[in-house]
Protein backbone atom coordinates (compact mmCIF):
# COMPACT_ATOMS: atom_id res chain seq x y z
CA UNK A 1 0.00 0.00 0.00
CA UNK A 2 2.66 2.15 1.06
CA UNK A 3 4.22 1.04 -2.69
CA UNK A 4 1.11 2.25 -4.10
CA UNK A 5 0.91 5.28 -2.39
CA UNK A 6 4.31 6.54 -3.58
CA UNK A 7 4.10 5.63 -7.03
CA UNK A 8 0.51 7.85 -7.18
CA UNK A 9 2.02 10.91 -5.86
CA UNK A 10 4.86 10.82 -8.25
CA UNK A 11 2.36 10.23 -11.07
CA UNK A 12 0.95 13.50 -9.89
CA UNK A 13 4.18 15.06 -9.58
CA UNK A 14 4.16 14.35 -13.44
CA UNK A 15 0.94 14.63 -14.70
CA UNK A 16 0.53 18.25 -13.02
CA UNK A 17 3.69 19.70 -11.34
CA UNK A 18 5.52 19.22 -13.96
CA UNK A 19 3.39 20.68 -17.03
CA UNK A 20 2.91 23.75 -14.23
CA UNK A 21 6.48 24.63 -13.65
CA UNK A 22 7.03 23.91 -18.11
CA UNK A 23 4.15 26.49 -18.55
CA UNK A 24 5.79 28.93 -16.58
CA UNK A 25 9.43 28.54 -18.11
CA UNK A 26 7.41 28.44 -21.64
CA UNK A 27 6.52 32.09 -20.94
CA UNK A 28 10.23 32.76 -21.85
CA UNK A 29 11.68 30.14 -23.51
CA UNK A 30 11.25 28.36 -26.57
CA UNK A 31 9.52 24.96 -26.30
CA UNK A 32 12.52 22.31 -27.19
CA UNK A 33 10.17 19.05 -28.47
CA UNK A 34 6.79 18.08 -27.47
CA UNK A 35 5.74 14.25 -26.69
CA UNK A 36 3.73 14.04 -30.53
CA UNK A 37 7.64 15.21 -31.97
CA UNK A 38 8.97 12.45 -30.11
CA UNK A 39 6.40 9.32 -30.91
CA UNK A 40 6.19 10.65 -34.63
CA UNK A 41 10.26 10.63 -34.64
CA UNK A 42 10.16 6.99 -33.47
CA UNK A 43 7.52 6.22 -35.73
CA UNK A 44 10.32 7.00 -38.85
CA UNK A 45 9.39 10.58 -39.73
CA UNK A 46 12.00 13.47 -39.25
CA UNK A 47 11.83 16.03 -37.22
CA UNK A 48 12.05 19.52 -39.23
CA UNK A 49 11.57 23.01 -37.04
CA UNK A 50 12.58 26.61 -36.48
CA UNK A 51 11.27 28.10 -33.29
CA UNK A 52 10.37 31.95 -34.19
CA UNK A 53 9.17 34.71 -31.96
CA UNK A 54 5.95 36.25 -32.09
CA UNK A 55 7.41 38.78 -34.35
CA UNK A 56 8.89 36.71 -36.82
CA UNK A 57 5.26 35.15 -37.35
CA UNK A 58 3.43 36.59 -40.06
CA UNK A 59 -0.03 38.50 -38.57
CA UNK A 60 -1.55 36.76 -41.40
CA UNK A 61 -1.16 33.27 -40.36
CA UNK A 62 -2.18 34.19 -36.36
CA UNK A 63 -5.71 35.71 -38.07
CA UNK A 64 -5.86 32.59 -40.43
CA UNK A 65 -5.64 30.24 -38.01
CA UNK A 66 -7.82 32.14 -35.54
CA UNK A 67 -10.51 32.33 -38.71
CA UNK A 68 -10.11 28.63 -39.02
CA UNK A 69 -9.88 26.75 -35.63
CA UNK A 70 -11.03 28.98 -32.92
CA UNK A 71 -12.96 32.74 -34.13
CA UNK A 72 -13.29 34.19 -30.39
CA UNK A 73 -9.55 33.15 -29.14
CA UNK A 74 -8.70 36.67 -28.19
CA UNK A 75 -12.09 36.49 -25.61
CA UNK A 76 -12.99 33.48 -24.44
CA UNK A 77 -10.94 31.80 -21.07
CA UNK A 78 -9.54 28.34 -22.94
CA UNK A 79 -13.19 26.91 -23.42
CA UNK A 80 -15.40 28.49 -25.88
CA UNK A 81 -19.08 27.15 -24.51
CA UNK A 82 -20.83 28.15 -27.07
CA UNK A 83 -19.04 26.45 -29.33
CA UNK A 84 -19.30 22.86 -27.13
CA UNK A 85 -22.89 23.92 -27.26
CA UNK A 86 -23.51 24.16 -31.28
CA UNK A 87 -21.26 20.73 -31.31
CA UNK A 88 -23.65 18.77 -28.85
CA UNK A 89 -27.24 19.96 -30.48
CA UNK A 90 -25.74 18.55 -33.58
CA UNK A 91 -24.76 15.46 -32.55
CA UNK A 92 -28.36 15.50 -30.57
CA UNK A 93 -29.82 15.46 -34.31
CA UNK A 94 -27.70 13.12 -35.85
CA UNK A 95 -25.33 15.01 -37.15
CA UNK A 96 -21.66 14.04 -37.39
CA UNK A 97 -19.74 14.52 -34.08
CA UNK A 98 -17.39 16.91 -34.71
CA UNK A 99 -14.28 18.92 -32.50
CA UNK A 100 -14.95 22.44 -30.53
CA UNK A 101 -11.36 22.97 -29.07
CA UNK A 102 -10.10 25.65 -28.82
CA UNK A 103 -6.59 27.19 -29.96
CA UNK A 104 -5.63 26.84 -25.98
CA UNK A 105 -6.92 23.61 -25.93
CA UNK A 106 -5.36 22.41 -28.64
CA UNK A 107 -1.54 24.17 -27.26
CA UNK A 108 -2.49 21.95 -24.14
CA UNK A 109 -2.64 18.93 -26.08
CA UNK A 110 0.46 19.48 -28.33
CA UNK A 111 2.65 20.58 -25.55
CA UNK A 112 1.91 17.95 -22.85
CA UNK A 113 -0.22 15.05 -23.91
CA UNK A 114 -0.23 12.47 -26.64
CA UNK A 115 -2.00 11.66 -29.67
CA UNK A 116 -5.56 9.91 -30.10
CA UNK A 117 -8.66 9.92 -28.33
CA UNK A 118 -8.94 8.77 -24.27
CA UNK A 119 -11.12 9.71 -21.00
CA UNK A 120 -8.08 10.76 -19.33
CA UNK A 121 -6.50 12.18 -22.24
CA UNK A 122 -9.16 14.53 -22.59
CA UNK A 123 -9.18 15.10 -18.40
CA UNK A 124 -5.88 16.24 -18.62
CA UNK A 125 -6.21 18.70 -21.06
CA UNK A 126 -9.51 19.88 -19.16
CA UNK A 127 -6.86 20.99 -17.11
CA UNK A 128 -4.18 21.95 -18.71
CA UNK A 129 -5.98 24.34 -20.25
CA UNK A 130 -6.95 26.82 -17.71
CA UNK A 131 -3.50 26.65 -16.31
CA UNK A 132 -2.34 27.84 -19.40
CA UNK A 133 -4.74 30.42 -19.58
CA UNK A 134 -4.03 31.85 -15.82
CA UNK A 135 -0.43 31.54 -16.40
CA UNK A 136 0.12 32.79 -20.05
CA UNK A 137 -0.64 36.07 -21.96
CA UNK A 138 -3.24 35.13 -25.20
CA UNK A 139 -0.02 36.14 -27.86
CA UNK A 140 1.96 33.68 -25.77
CA UNK A 141 -0.36 30.79 -25.94
CA UNK A 142 -0.85 31.42 -29.99
CA UNK A 143 2.79 31.87 -30.65
CA UNK A 144 3.83 28.39 -29.04
CA UNK A 145 0.84 26.96 -30.89
CA UNK A 146 2.14 28.28 -33.82
CA UNK A 147 5.49 26.97 -33.11
CA UNK A 148 4.69 23.31 -32.24
CA UNK A 149 1.46 22.69 -34.18
CA UNK A 150 1.70 19.64 -36.97
CA UNK A 151 2.03 20.90 -40.32
CA UNK A 152 2.47 17.55 -42.37
CA UNK A 153 4.49 14.42 -41.64
CA UNK A 154 7.73 15.36 -39.93
CA UNK A 155 6.87 19.24 -40.18
CA UNK A 156 6.08 21.42 -36.95
CA UNK A 157 5.87 24.94 -36.34
CA UNK A 158 5.33 28.06 -38.75
CA UNK A 159 8.89 28.61 -39.81
CA UNK A 160 9.47 24.87 -40.87
CA UNK A 161 5.97 24.57 -43.31
CA UNK A 162 6.42 28.36 -44.79
CA UNK A 163 9.84 26.93 -45.70
CA UNK A 164 9.07 23.12 -46.72
CA UNK A 165 5.84 24.39 -48.71
CA UNK A 166 6.37 27.87 -50.30
CA UNK A 167 10.04 28.25 -49.77
CA UNK A 168 9.44 30.93 -47.91
CA UNK A 169 10.11 32.66 -43.81
CA UNK A 170 7.28 32.28 -41.48
CA UNK A 171 7.15 36.11 -41.17
CA UNK A 172 6.79 36.73 -45.05
CA UNK A 173 3.78 34.37 -45.58
CA UNK A 174 1.13 36.25 -47.52
CA UNK A 175 -2.86 35.36 -46.68
CA UNK A 176 -3.39 33.16 -49.29
CA UNK A 177 -0.09 31.03 -47.94
CA UNK A 178 -1.11 31.42 -44.32
CA UNK A 179 -5.09 30.72 -45.58
CA UNK A 180 -3.61 27.49 -46.48
CA UNK A 181 -1.75 26.40 -43.62
CA UNK A 182 -4.63 27.24 -41.41
CA UNK A 183 -6.71 25.03 -43.76
CA UNK A 184 -4.54 21.85 -43.19
CA UNK A 185 -4.36 22.00 -39.48
CA UNK A 186 -7.47 20.06 -38.76
CA UNK A 187 -5.52 16.73 -40.78
CA UNK A 188 -2.03 18.22 -41.48
CA UNK A 189 -0.83 14.03 -42.77
CA UNK A 190 -4.02 13.53 -44.91
CA UNK A 191 -3.67 17.04 -46.57
CA UNK A 192 -0.73 19.16 -48.50
CA UNK A 193 -0.84 23.41 -47.68
CA UNK A 194 2.03 22.50 -50.45
CA UNK A 195 -0.07 20.55 -53.00
CA UNK A 196 -3.62 21.75 -52.12
CA UNK A 197 -6.46 19.60 -53.04
CA UNK A 198 -9.73 21.15 -53.79
CA UNK A 199 -10.96 20.42 -50.83
CA UNK A 200 -8.47 22.40 -48.95
CA UNK A 201 -8.54 25.34 -51.53
CA UNK A 202 -11.90 25.77 -51.10
CA UNK A 203 -11.16 26.19 -47.33
CA UNK A 204 -8.60 28.07 -47.51
CA UNK A 205 -10.59 30.58 -49.72
CA UNK A 206 -13.18 30.53 -47.08
CA UNK A 207 -10.68 31.48 -44.48
CA UNK A 208 -9.19 34.17 -46.18
CA UNK A 209 -12.94 35.16 -46.54
CA UNK A 210 -13.38 35.00 -42.67
CA UNK A 211 -10.71 36.94 -41.48
CA UNK A 212 -12.03 40.04 -43.25
CA UNK A 213 -15.47 40.07 -40.89
CA UNK A 214 -13.57 39.28 -37.27
CA UNK A 215 -12.63 42.36 -36.70
CA UNK A 216 -12.18 43.18 -32.92
CA UNK A 217 -12.29 39.57 -32.51
CA UNK A 218 -8.82 39.87 -33.68
CA UNK A 219 -7.47 42.22 -30.89
CA UNK A 220 -4.98 39.89 -29.12
CA UNK A 221 -2.48 39.42 -32.07
CA UNK A 222 0.17 41.97 -31.34
CA UNK A 223 0.67 44.32 -34.15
Amino acid sequence: MFLLKRLLGWLAVLLLLAPLLLTLLYRFVPVPVTPLMVIRLFEGEGLHKDWQPASRISNQLKMAVIASEDNKFCRHRGFDWEAFGHVLNEAAEGGRLRGGSTITMQTAKNLYLWPGRSYTRKALEAIYTPMLELLLPKDRILTLYLNIAEFGPGIYGAEAAAQAWFNTSAADLNRHQASLLAAVLPNPRRFSAGAPSSYISQRATAISRRINGLGGWLNCINP
